[in-house]
């Protein structure tokens, strides 16, 4: 006799997959009032809280606290963690001291890019690299002939992001005593109950902010810590619709969104170098050799690169998330990534990847095609875009020092 089908398949129950909670989930359950949940890295993120636009403005003119505990986090040490970290990143590390943070980025053999993200030196022979993606097996084939370890800290190391004029001020008034002293892209330790707590003035906003990393047992004390200090300036918790509004005014790019990563591409041609997603400036070819030099390099010479990453402004008050973008309405040159209206800018903004040399010798002429609603209708409308410098906003006080307390 056949066996009878269970009453639900494994297809069926798919719903009940669980994601990954944060160190932070208790905290961030009892704030949630949308039920807006999104997938990070296998963790359930808020894409928002209570307000979308509230959180936005939450983080320029309070401060607003966000768990980046879902970010990829690689602890790298030994005696060659420096020499390693120089072979597969763009940037020379042997410039970046103890106690400072650069943002960077690596490449596979033929210069595409993998991942970027922000490179830690937290001591002289050990660093701490958090990015978008996870990269711990070419991580561990890069290191052989190496005296370093890898190994991944994501689950191990819980982190918040404290962005906005008033982040400074909560900190102090937490108690963390000589944050005052952090400058832009410094990091130190700070005590906390029976451990501590690593502080940087780094985030992902272009304002006045601090990262903070903290080993997961103290994860809600840290939280509570922060919330006490910060309810007289005006802390509010953010989910990523917040965040990613705040980062496109700051002209940040986003790994997979903005660009399709070197591992994730399906097809060659959306594969990127460094130079054509705006991150040409992290190529030192003056430090040795590193993974892609020598096709970087080979690139610029022989003027192939074939794309790049502009800031657009754009007519009208129309976001033109992925647009398509046009040279004199009439030729396809290129596709937006991201979009907004930016509310500090007073301007409709985007970033856009182009075909060159549109976006870069040819920057005049271009349009974006937009198709909005309109009573039940989609319109098309075409909208001049000009290309413009990022950031689309810059805030004195994001690197002021010390820091204002507002």
């Amino acid at each position: 006799m056949p066996k009878l089908p269970s009453a639900h398949s494994p297809a069926q129950l798919h719903f009940r997959t669980l994601r990954l909670d944060t160190p932070f989930q208790p905290r961030i359950d009892a704030l949630m009032k949308t039920n807006d949940w999104y997938d990070w890295g296998g963790y359930r993120a808020p894409a928002s809280l209570w307000d979308e636009e509230l959180e936005y403005f939450a983080i320029r003119s309070q401060a607003a606290l966000f768990d980046i505990s879902p970010m990829t986090k690689y602890r790298v040490e030994g005696s060659d963690a420096e020499s390693f970290l120089n072979r597969v990143t763009l940037r020379d590390v042997t410039k970046l001291k103890p106690g400072r943070v650069h943002y960077t980025a690596w490449c596979d053999d033929a210069g595409r890019v993998l991942d970027d993200g922000t490179l830690f030196r937290l001591a002289p022979n050990r660093f701490r690299l958090c990015c978008q993606e996870r990269h711990l097996p070419w991580l561990l084939d890069s290191a052989i002939g190496f005296d370093v370890t890898v190994s991944e800290e994501t689950e191990a190391v819980a982190a918040l992001a404290l962005q906005g004029p008033t982040s400074f001020a909560i900190l102090r008034e937490a108690g963390f005593a000589g944050v005052e002293r952090l400058k832009i892209f410094d990091l130190a330790e700070f005590p906390h109950e029976d451990g501590s707590v690593t502080i940087s003035r780094t985030g992902f906003t272009g304002d006045l902010g601090y990262e903070l990393f903290i080993e997961t047992r103290l994860a809600l004390s840290l939280w509570d810590r922060l919330w006490q200090a910060g309810q007289s300036r005006g802390i509010r918790a953010i989910g990523y619709t917040a965040l990613n509004r705040a980062r496109l005014e700051a002209g940040l790019i986003v790994a997979n969104a903005d660009f399709v990563t070197a591992e994730h591409a399906i097809r060659a041609d959306r594969v990127r170098m460094p130079d054509e997603i705006g991150l040409g400036f992290m190529v030192d070819l003056e430090k040795g050799h590193f993974n892609g030099r020598r096709a970087i390099a080979g690139a610029r010479a022989k003027g192939t690169l074939q794309h790049v990453l502009v800031g657009l402004e754009i007519e009208g008050n129309i976001p033109a998330e992925h647009a398509i973008v046009y040279h004199r309405q009439k030729k396809e040159v290129g596709l937006v990534s991201a979009a907004i209206w930016s509310p500090m800018a007073k301007r409709n903004i985007a970033l856009a990847s182009l075909a060159r040399p549109y976006g870069d010798t040819v920057t005049d002429d271009l349009w974006v095609e937009i198709y909005a609603m309109r009573e039940l209708k989609y319109e098309r409308l075409m909208k001049r875009a000009k290309v413009v410098q990022r950031p689309f906003i810059k805030l004195d006080r994001r690197t002021a020092s010390p820091p204002a307390e507002f």
